[in-house]
């Protein structure tokens, strides 16, 4: 079984993440990259770049509710969206959600229970 076989399910938690609207050119860069080095001698410093880079992008709880009440949240989604996005954190707080449930911080997520197989380049 060749590498990139063992890791079809990354693969396709990966494309995932990069299809997602909420994934910044950055992270989508770094998951091309080790997409790109599946099988060759650049994949464990790809596959360790991927994994830091999404650990460091998943948003917590802690730090969605407030960005979801600034005036940041205002420009981005204007008032009412907005107001939608801070009822939404709030509502993932008061449920004892620890992550954001964005496409992006999801498939980060999912990547990140594969974290030891990709790492094994």
């Amino acid at each position: 079984m060749s590498r990139k076989d063992e890791l079809q399910d990354v693969i396709e938690k990966v494309q995932n993440l990069m299809r997602a609207p909420s994934t910044y050119a950055g992270l989508k860069e770094k998951a091309q990259m080790y997409l790109d080095s599946i099988g060759t001698n650049k994949e464990k410093i790809a596959a360790k770049s991927l994994i830091e880079e999404v650990e460091g992008d998943i948003t917590t709880i802690d730090n969605l509710v407030p960005f979801a009440h600034s005036a940041q949240a205002v420009e981005i989604f204007g008032a009412e969206g907005a107001k939608k996005f801070a009822a939404h954190a709030d509502e993932l707080q008061a449920k004892g959600v620890k992550y954001c449930d964005c496409p992006a911080c999801s498939a980060g997520l999912s990547i990140l229970e594969d974290k030891d197989l990709i790492l094994q380049a």
